[in-house]
């Protein structure tokens, strides 16, 4: 194959892949940006494919194979609850995979290399593997977290912002010795001193890191794939994983910096150490009783109410309630009542993990608002019903300022007429901590599966004329 048309069919795939994030950044051009990227890597993958020389077949197609099979197996199990801890994981793979070019590279270098030429390689051949590790050793960790087969709590190591200062300044130290280094034993050794430093570090960044704070980990760690990608591109001297890397990589950067100002956090903050590690006690005393409602009650508040704001959480995810919710929804607008859905930026475990489902369900989208466009609605709202949220609607962000996430925008719920929250318990999210909005008095907590809540719910607007 001629280098022009592998150029030019490269050049498409990139163009492809803009697009697609153009249309992945509103649901309604979701599907058509789905389209694009899906076009956007075939033409990538048979390309590649077709370039490659003869002897390559044996091992890429079979390899092609078995990975497309597993691929097709994964994604028609994966329950949408999990599709959090499936990013994680895929994101392991291209950290791992970052890390075999690297020591493939330096295994087998690059013939005629010398002077600023051999030390560019080494950089970018050392700079792959510490991004790669990093995003392989953390993203198992993320993986471990969202799964629940770790604990959600911050992992706090004695002295920990020493160990990783000492663990980059030995990394920075490692990459001189690596680069100034004639002997290939000797950078061989280097080398593998660096990964396994990054993958310590890649485990216990994410381990520091609270449950709350997972939805940006969730878009760290894609942007650090990126990054890994693009590494690998340079490495291969392939121009498409270079352009590919870059905008995953970038684009990553800057949903982590939407998701931190969505939860008044600093980047850096975030990598010291997640919500909840402060010890700090809060100054704000709870008071009240909690008063519980059944959902034939809940259904008489809301059948002659003029506006109704369905907040949804991860509970709604796990319950898979969101179909039976647009049902609901449905019935409420039949009746002329102005029903609309309230978005927390980070509510789920991954960016826009709610707004998935509620697509999954057919809900429209002219209906669901983000928490910028609708906060201030939340007065003028006879019913807002929260379904599976907990930290989100927490009034302490506002109101303590001791509180783990004192500062945090929340959607302000509180402000409504009626609140119902429907949970399985009282138990406290991500963060840890308890919610006053639970003991407010116009607040009514529906306890019990969110699904099976809901489904009473339409039974109770289903009979009523």
């Amino acid at each position: 194959m001629s280098a022009g048309l592998l150029t030019t069919c490269y050049l498409g795939a990139g163009i492809l892949f803009i697009l697609s994030l153009g249309g992945l950044s509103h649901p309604e051009t979701s599907r058509r940006g789905n389209y694009y990227g899906v076009i956007g890597m075939a033409i990538a993958i048979i390309i590649t494919v077709f370039s490659l020389k003869t002897h390559s077949y044996v091992t890429v197609l079979p390899a092609m194979l078995v990975g497309g099979i597993i691929g097709t197996f994964v994604a028609n199990r994966v329950k949408m609850t999990a599709m959090p801890e499936l990013v994680a994981i895929l994101h392991s793979f291209v950290g791992l995979a970052a890390v075999l070019v690297g020591f493939n590279n330096f295994l087998e270098p690059i013939a005629n290399l010398a002077g600023a030429e051999k030390i560019i390689h080494d950089i970018e051949v050392y700079l792959g593997i510490f991004i790669g590790a990093i995003t392989f050793s953390g993203s198992i960790v993320a993986f471990g977290k969202l799964s629940e087969k770790i604990s959600g709590k911050p992992l706090l190591l004695p002295a920990r912002h020493w160990l990783n200062l000492t663990i980059d300044i030995s990394i920075i130290i490692i990459g001189y010795w690596f680069i100034t280094t004639e002997d290939f034993q000797t950078g061989l050794i280097a080398l593998s001193i660096m990964t396994g430093l990054a993958l310590i570090f890649g485990v216990h960044m994410v381990m520091a890191i609270g449950g709350a704070d997972m939805p940006v980990v969730v878009s760290m760690l894609n942007s650090y794939s990126g990054w890994a990608a693009a590494a690998t591109g340079f490495m291969l001297s392939n121009n498409l994983l270079i352009i590919t890397g870059a905008l995953v990589g970038s684009s990553g950067a800057i949903l982590s910096y939407i998701m931190c100002r969505a939860m008044n956090r600093n980047f850096l903050s975030v990598i010291a150490g997640g919500f909840g590690t402060t010890s700090v006690s809060s100054q704000i005393q709870i008071h009240g009783e909690v008063t519980p409602i059944s959902a034939s009650d809940t259904a008489d508040m809301i059948k002659d109410s003029q506006s109704v704001i369905i907040v949804p959480g991860y509970g709604m995810a796990v319950s898979h309630a969101q179909h039976i919710i647009n049902e609901i929804a449905n019935i409420l607008r039949k009746r002329g009542v102005n029903m609309r859905f309230a978005i927390h930026p980070v509510a789920g475990r991954m960016p826009g993990h709610m707004n998935v489902l509620l697509a999954e369900a057919k809900v429209p989208y002219d209906i669901v608002f983000e928490m910028d466009e609708i906060n201030k609605d939340f007065a003028d709202t006879d019913v807002v019903i929260v379904i599976g949220a907990n930290d989100i609607v927490n009034p302490a962000a506002l109101e303590d300022p001791c509180s783990p996430i004192a500062g945090m925008p929340v959607l302000e719920v509180w402000r409504a007429k009626n609140v119902i929250v429907s949970k399985r318990s009282m138990a406290t999210g991500y963060a840890g901590i308890d919610n006053p909005l639970f003991y407010k008095e116009n607040t009514h907590m529906l306890f019990g599966d969110a699904k099976t809540r809901m489904d009473e719910i339409l039974a109770g607007l289903s009979t009523q004329s």
